[in-house]
């Protein structure tokens, strides 16, 4: 979710209940959009979509599967396609998934299913870890909601890890069950309306270690006071199983997801034996995690600062995904030994030849595509389809089942039809 949809979000979630009172213009203008909506979810090519994402991720692919997504919004408007009509906040949030899925459905669907209903996320708070933020940000487009950040490091000696407090979770059901009422009105009739638990698969160590400490301090760290990294990183998986054990007591998890880290989640093999709907279990459920910021560190160092933590998390979950923009085509035998991984990342920075060798059949190579193809003064589709076609070649021969996600997104020079352009191109290589 990105900042702008977050603050869409906080809008809607922080109105009071008395409040909620939805104006008929901004009714008919999101029933109309969900109508939209429904029929195209209803469409045959999504149930064909589903089943080859659940035949890829059982590893015996149909064909190779595409994504796009973290998409640089910001930019597309320029049909007033994106522009938000409705006044009231609750309304401008949904509005706002609806009219970015019509868009990529109309511009550049690829492999992405419009499902039939909307989620109504359940009002769970979280107390955290009790450790804020202090940093400097850097803001390059003011539209554009990827910025700079400069973090302070508050974590210098033992007696500093006292700052670090178990997080607490509860739910505010009256204020969910107000929100579902509302949405029950704007939706019945077009899409399922579906209360939806905390999706924790996000679970990495190192994004709070990042901005309690900077990059630069945390790699430092590692080495000049080991003790004192393994005591932080011990602290913070601590925290995140206590989330885990609070939200699966109370019954606050989602079902199963239908897509994560931008990719397909649909699979046979979860949710797991004895799944009950009323009561999901962290098993149930996809994990995503990565250590972008140990790309440059050996495999040991990899193996005893990441590896060992994350793996504590990780077999608590059903399927794992692991990676993102970190090159770990030489830390495959690492990735090996956390538990429950199905996907692994192949960011723009690997040898594609040595990770294909490296995973074979064993995990979907899941390949990001450099962004900076988008971001050049001119948009060059022989350049997009040859890299395309390197990559798909080298999983053939190496027998990997693939999926090519398009992500992190930052510019398409305000020309949003090389987005159109580039799915048009992978889809033919897929589908070639």
């Amino acid at each position: 979710m990105s900042m702008a949809d977050r603050a869409l979000l906080g809008q809607a979630m922080g109105e009071s209940l008395d409040t909620m009172k939805i104006c008929a213009q901004d009714k008919k203008i999101i029933r109309d959009l969900a109508a939209r909506v429904a029929e195209i979810a209803a469409l045959p090519v999504q149930a064909e979509k589903r089943a080859m994402w659940r035949k890829l991720n059982a590893r015996k692919p149909v064909r190779p599967m595409v994504m796009i997504d973290q998409v640089c919004w910001n930019e597309i408007n320029v049909n007033d396609e994106l522009t938000l009509r409705c006044t009231d906040s609750f309304c401008r949030y949904y509005e706002d998934i609806l009219r970015k899925t019509l868009y990529q459905w109309r511009h550049f669907p690829v492999d992405k299913v419009v499902e039939s209903y909307i989620d109504v996320h359940k009002v769970i708070h979280n107390t955290g870890f009790g450790v804020s933020i202090q940093e400097e940000i850097a803001v390059g487009d003011p539209s554009n909601s990827v910025v700079g950040h400069k973090y302070e490091n508050q974590f210098n000696t033992m007696e500093d890890l006292e700052k670090i407090k178990m997080p607490r979770i509860w739910h505010e059901a009256a204020e969910t069950e107000q929100k579902m009422a509302v949405a029950h009105e704007l939706f019945d009739g077009l899409l399922e309306v579906r209360a939806s638990g905390a999706d924790p698969s996000y679970k990495t160590i190192w994004d709070p270690v990042s901005m309690w400490m900077g990059v630069e301090n945390a790699l430092y760290m590692m080495v000049d006071n080991p003790e004192l990294m393994h005591e932080l990183l011990s602290r913070v998986t601590d925290g995140y199983l206590s989330q885990l054990d609070q939200l699966e007591a109370q019954g606050l998890l989602c079902g199963p997801q239908d897509e994560v880290h931008c990719t397909g989640a649909y699979t046979d093999d979860l949710p797991a034996p004895g799944y009950n709907p009323d009561s999901p279990r962290v098993k149930d459920l996809w994990m995503f995690s990565m250590a972008q910021m140990l790309g440059t560190v050996s495999p040991d160092m990899f193996d005893e600062f990441e590896v060992t933590y994350v793996s504590r998390i990780a077999r608590r979950f059903g399927l794992v995904y692991y990676g993102c923009c970190e090159p770990l085509d030489m830390k495959m035998a690492q990735v090996r030994k956390i538990p429950n991984v199905r996907k692994v990342s192949m960011s723009p920075w690997v040898d594609q030849e040595r990770g294909a060798a490296e995973m074979r059949d064993e995990f979907v190579y899941s390949r990001k595509p450099s962004p900076a193809f988008l971001a050049t003064d001119q948009f060059h589709g022989d350049q997009v389809r040859a890299d395309l076609l390197a990559t798909r070649t080298i999983c053939q021969r190496h027998g990997c089942p693939l999926e090519i996600i398009l992500k992190d997104i930052s510019t398409v020079r305000y020309d949003p039809a090389r987005l159109t352009e580039w799915a048009g191109i992978a889809m033919q290589v897929v589908e070639g």
